[in-house]
């Protein structure tokens, strides 16, 4: 698997599992009916570092972005966001993209990384604590899972 920054033209490759993950409302806090114009804004914007993750036959099968968190005198802890096509699920792609993420946010000076909304149904929780961030805090009651019901969105942190 090849993973490298994103190009302009990626956009038409990534955005077909980016809706289809974001119109499942269940992983997102995006608006589910997200038009794609505001959707390639969202992912695509200025100031993210975004990157795709090819398979060996060229398809994009993932991306992720690495951004600040806050401003000013607190710049240096990063947010990332991570979307894996569904129908390549369990390869891997996830930890690539979050080990690639992580390595590109140490090398850019980032001292930590913050999650502000993790669903905590979401399976890439074990993931992210694997990676070792840990959980601050859970809203309660704060998503409205389409299959759970209302459930809590965490906050996990990782000091780099």
């Amino acid at each position: 698997m090849l993973i490298r920054e994103a190009a302009a033209e990626d956009w038409p490759r990534i955005w077909p599992f980016w809706h289809r993950i974001v119109a499942a409302a269940e992983t997102y806090t995006w608006d589910p009916e997200t038009p794609e114009d505001a959707a390639r804004a969202l992912w695509m914007a200025p100031g993210k570092r975004v990157y795709v993750a090819e398979d060996d036959t060229g398809a994009i099968v993932g991306s992720a972005y690495v951004t600040p968190n806050y401003g000013g005198p607190a710049a240096r802890i990063a947010n990332a966001a991570f979307m894996v096509d569904p129908d390549c699920a369990g390869r891997g792609i996830g930890r690539a993209l979050a080990d690639h993420i992580l390595a590109v946010a140490r090398a850019q000076g980032y001292r930590g990384m913050v999650f502000n909304a993790v669903v905590e149904t979401n399976p890439a929780v074990k993931l992210w604590t694997s990676l070792g961030f840990s959980i601050l805090g859970t809203v309660p009651g704060a998503f409205e899972h389409p299959r759970h019901g209302t459930v809590g969105l965490h906050v996990m942190y990782r000091a780099l």
